[in-house]
């Protein structure tokens, strides 16, 4: 209000802010006078003991949801248990449903977190006129204890009842704007609130239905891994072998040498490699040009394939990023030692599933210096894909794995990787190196297109 509110005592102005309702401090005084009085000592107590009773059915449906959960989990592997094209399948269609389930959980928490903040801006408003409103009711209060004069009873105090009929002329319009925008601040405020609590709602819905894939994924690389069929002692003997060759290893080309020169499933997996590689060597162009079609397209690959469905050097722009998050370093950037950076730095989130970017033979699995738990594929054609980083690897030293099949976990980041600790990332790092005949390279032009824009980001 421009010029102010005439003080009727004293006949002079005092200045006054834009006018907030005073609607919201009765609506204030309402909500206190229509809180109920506390119960006496006998009803709060019933009220304890059936919120309690409310929590113990809240556990016991839970439990009962769970063994449904595991019930359903166990009837699906075991329809899986002699069919390996099946199980592989199944488990790439978990990862899938992990991942759509993380994607909604991340749009959910980040719609939550901006309507959070429009909550909490339109209450600051409201605290930020509380001054305003008081000055308001203390004008009205004058007024009230001594009201404007009637002209009929009292003509002579002409100018008394000028100056009233000023005050309220500039008063009520302005108090009815500023109810009105009050009213708008509440209802918005109402209608936030009740999108919080969908949003809300929505999140714990997409949280259970990772978890629950979740549990599924665990059971199924468990029988994938027992379907192996290796024996207990042959493979404890193995690792043992795997661990001391890694030991004495340099660098990664000269790990990869020693495991298949001196590793017995190591050896095997790059013959059948090689073997791989021959068999497409015969084939036709139409025929290469037809398993590069239904490769390109997910959901045509056979996942009963005992060897990659085509040469990786043909699988430029097809593959995707082995897990769900953010470019953090990428191929040839300045390193933090001086050199540059020979593959990709991906920072996930914690507990990532992370899967095989491409078809190939497991070379190495297992801890290596302070790369963390490292993975080597041979994907054939002198062409590796090596993984670091990792919290748990899942598949073993001369397993087949098809592209998108999950091969490990990247755990919650606490244990930190030569990575991670170079980058000072917080949370669970992934590196990422193709290498050709013992060389890294640029594995950008593999990636698909999405993924390409999201490398160069």
């Amino acid at each position: 209000m421009a010029g102010g509110v005439h003080d009727l005592r004293k006949g002079g102005t005092r200045p006054l802010r834009p006018v907030l309702a005073f609607a919201f401090f009765c609506l204030m005084a309402n909500s206190r006078a229509e809180t109920p009085a506390s119960p006496p000592p006998s009803d709060k107590k019933a009220a304890d003991l059936e919120a309690r009773r409310h929590d113990f059915q809240g556990v016991q449906d839970v439990i009962v949801q769970s063994e449904a959960q595991k019930k359903k989990i166990e009837a699906e592997i075991a329809s899986y248990r002699d069919d390996r094209a099946r199980l592989v399948s199944a488990l790439i269609d978990a990862r899938n449903k992990i991942d759509d389930a993380e994607a909604r959980i991340a749009e959910a928490q980040s719609r939550l977190d901006t309507l959070t903040g429009s909550e909490a801006a339109i209450r600051r408003s409201l605290e930020s006129r509380r001054g305003v409103l008081i000055e308001v009711l203390a004008a009205l209060q004058r007024m009230g204890r001594k009201p404007p004069p009637a002209l009929l009873a009292e003509p002579e105090d002409v100018l008394r009842a000028i100056r009233a009929s000023m005050l309220l002329g500039a008063v009520l319009p302005e108090l009815r704007s500023e109810t009105e925008a009050l009213a708008g601040d509440l209802q918005d405020l109402a209608s936030l609130r009740e999108s919080i609590t969908r949003e809300k709602a929505d999140l714990a819905s997409g949280l259970q239905a990772r978890r629950d894939e979740r549990a599924r994924l665990e059971a199924l690389i468990a029988a994938r891994q027992k379907s192996i069929g290796a024996a207990g002692e042959a493979l404890a003997a193995e690792q043992a072998k795997e661990r001391a060759l890694a030991s004495r290893a340099a660098n990664l080309k000269d790990l990869i040498a020693r495991m298949e020169s001196e590793l017995d499933s190591a050896r095997k997996a790059a013959e059948a490699a090689r073997k791989a590689d021959e068999e497409r060597a015969k084939l036709s162009q139409q025929q290469i040009d037809e398993a590069k079609k239904r490769f390109a397209e997910a959901q045509r690959r056979d996942p009963a394939r005992l060897a990659p469905a085509i040469a990786f050097a043909d699988a430029k722009g097809m593959l995707s990023l082995p897990a769900q998050g953010t470019i953090i370093k990428y191929y040839g950037a300045p390193s933090d030692f001086g050199g540059v950076e020979k593959g990709l730095s991906l920072a996930t989130r914690a507990n990532a599933i992370v899967s095989a970017p491409s078809d190939g033979y497991i070379a190495f699995s297992g801890p290596w210096r302070s790369f963390g738990q490292l993975l080597i594929i041979n994907a054939g054609g002198g062409y590796y894909v090596v993984l670091a980083g990792m919290a748990r690897v899942d598949v073993a030293v001369g397993q087949f794995v098809l592209a998108g099949e999950p091969v490990g976990n990247m755990g919650d980041g606490a244990t930190k990787t030569a990575a991670a600790v170079a980058i000072g990332a917080t949370q669970p790092v992934l590196y990422v190196e193709f290498r050709k005949d013992g060389t890294a390279i640029d594995p950008g032009p593999w990636w698909s297109k999405p993924e390409r824009q999201r490398v160069r980001g």
